[in-house]
């Protein structure tokens, strides 16, 4: 299978030649896409300059659309079976970070895989739901579904897919990318009215969505439900494979 990595960034001057040369770099196969959500900054100068020494696709946006817009518009641009996203705004990648979220997929053994850097510099007291995000991978096939909610989420989008991959029984996997660092440039006061906005749309996006909780609790329900009723039934040949043998035993006794 054949890797698409997407890249969406919006101001992230410092931090966009470092990712998309790595992304490029150590995987000489994958096809770069970076999708630019009308960035204000020297992000556009930046990319033409690594332009020089690596091939990828530089997508820039007409209008600041939000991540999920940004994320939607490169899997459309996308022509490989798998999709990775990496974020725009970390540092110090290293060659086994793409294997170690990548391999799952690869090997049939995870469906979702969701990397998180082993260090952030942000503090989750202002916000818990960073934990939720972080780099992915998945097949191009199972976002398809979804890409349309995916696009006007805008906030939130990571919650959904989490969610929307727990509902229709997908396997999930973990991997904590050592040494990989997220970065925010901006100040206390700043990335606290951000993340409360956000989490007040991640909050929106799940309740606008509950259709895909009710699912969730009835695929949970159907599961514990099924267990149940294979372990009954699993008794209850045992019971009557016992039974039968007693009858047997009995029969042999009269007999003597």
């Amino acid at each position: 299978m054949n890797t698409s990595i997407i890249v969406c960034t919006y101001n992230e001057e410092e931090t966009i030649f470092g990712v998309v040369a790595a992304c490029c770099k150590h995987n000489p196969d994958a096809e770069i896409i970076v999708v630019d959500d009308a960035s204000t900054d020297s992000t556009e100068e930046v990319l033409s300059s690594l332009a020089m020494h690596y091939e990828f696709e530089y997508l820039k946006l007409d209008k600041n659309r939000g991540k999920s817009y940004a994320m939607a518009h490169g899997v459309e641009y996308a022509t490989n079976e798998v999709i990775l996203f990496f974020n725009a705004n970390v540092k110090d990648i290293r060659e086994h970070h793409f294997s170690n979220m990548l391999n799952p997929i690869f090997q049939g053994k995870a469906d979702l895989v969701l990397g998180l850097p082993s260090a952030y510099t942000v503090d989750f007291r202002i916000n818990p739901y960073k934990s939720v995000v972080g780099q992915k991978a998945m097949l191009k096939e199972d976002l398809l579904p979804i890409l349309d909610d995916i696009r006007e989420l805008r906030f939130g989008v990571e919650s959904y897919i989490t969610l929307y991959y727990q509902t229709i029984g997908k396997r999930m996997h973990f991997v904590s990318l050592d040494g990989l660092q997220t970065l925010l440039d901006k100040t206390f006061d700043e990335q606290l009215n951000d993340d409360a906005e956000g989490s007040l749309e991640v909050a929106n996006a799940l309740l606008t969505n509950i259709d895909l909780i009710t699912k969730r609790v009835q695929n949970n329900i159907q599961k514990t439900q099924n267990y149940t009723r294979s372990t009954i039934s699993s008794v209850q040949l045992e019971l009557n494979k016992r039974m039968k043998m007693l009858k047997e035993r009995n029969g042999e006794i009269e007999l003597a």
